[in-house]
């Protein structure tokens, strides 16, 4: 008859243990906290706030594949002991001091939005966060909804510019207009493993309404390259008006110059063929 009772002491005495091991203090006397934050979905919004000590690691464990070489801290407080496909784990070299907010922020692979993880590393007496799961709402936009305003840092981030920056030259006017759509204007872009036209189209008078609606590369050997479209101005280009597209395209990496063919087509089969558009090879390391 008492058995029940015997049983209910080691029971009590591992649900005690589990929950002491689940908030176990540091060797400085902070609580350690597994527990879960959100990402900021608007700039305005406040970063999630995550405890560290100079005595614990805190992991980060991400809901999606990350960037790891977009990861950025300031190296002198906060080191960087490990970092995967979908976790970063961080430790600060010395315990924040008060009121000392430091900024860690890495890029998502998968470009979604949010496409940035950002957060404010703080030390606080009382706690520290020994695994922070990461959740990422659904910000799903509407067409209208305009993305978040890009930063130059991003660009270095994502790799899109390197230590040898950029090139550009300017198109001759030489632009196929049997269509009547006339280049006006355009710069060729190359940067780490992307080609960029950007190209102001002339809709002549006396035609109809003409919207861009893709482009293609063609060089001089292999299959055309489908190219990004971009329009300045949504919607068509009336008769007499002008009109700002840009067309980018991933290009394996090279030394030497590219020359393209650029079409851009629209509607009614009207097109803009853009004949020997010359990307220049990146500058030489020796002229940095």
């Amino acid at each position: 008859m008492f058995q029940p009772f015997r049983l209910a002491l080691p029971l009590a005495f591992a649900l005690a243990w589990g929950a002491a091991a689940h908030a176990q203090p540091t060797r400085g006397g902070r609580v350690k906290r597994e527990r879960a934050v959100t990402v900021a979905t608007d700039p305005t919004n406040p970063l999630p706030v995550i405890y560290v000590a100079q005595d614990a690691m805190t992991l980060l464990f991400f809901p999606a594949p990350i960037q790891k070489k977009t990861l950025t801290f300031d190296e002198s407080r906060i080191r960087v002991l490990d970092a995967g496909e979908r976790s970063v784990i961080v430790q600060p070299i010395a315990n924040l001091e008060d009121g000392e907010r430091q900024e860690l922020g890495v890029f998502f692979a998968d470009g979604r939005a949010p496409s940035r993880a950002t957060f404010v590393l703080v030390t606080d007496p009382a706690e520290v966060d020994s695994r922070i799961d990461v959740q990422r709402p659904d910000t799903a936009c509407p067409p209208s909804a305009q993305a978040p305003v890009p930063k130059p840092e991003d660009f270095v981030l994502l790799g899109y510019v390197n230590k040898q920056g950029i090139t550009t030259s300017i198109i001759k006017n030489k632009a196929d207009a049997v269509h009547d759509l006339t280049m006006e204007f355009s710069v060729a872009f190359r940067g780490e493993g992307w080609i960029l036209v950007d190209v102001l189209i002339l809709n002549r008078p006396g035609h109809s309404a003409w919207t861009p609606r893709e482009a293609t590369f063609s060089g001089r050997v292999g299959a055309p390259l489908r190219a990004r479209l971009v329009a300045v101005k949504q919607g068509a280009i009336p008769p007499g008006e002008n009109g700002r597209v840009l067309a980018v395209v991933e290009v394996p990496e090279t030394k030497a110059d590219l020359v393209f063919t650029v079409e851009v087509r629209g509607d009614g089969g009207r097109l803009l063929t853009i004949p020997d558009v010359r990307f220049p090879q990146p500058r030489s390391e020796d002229t940095q």
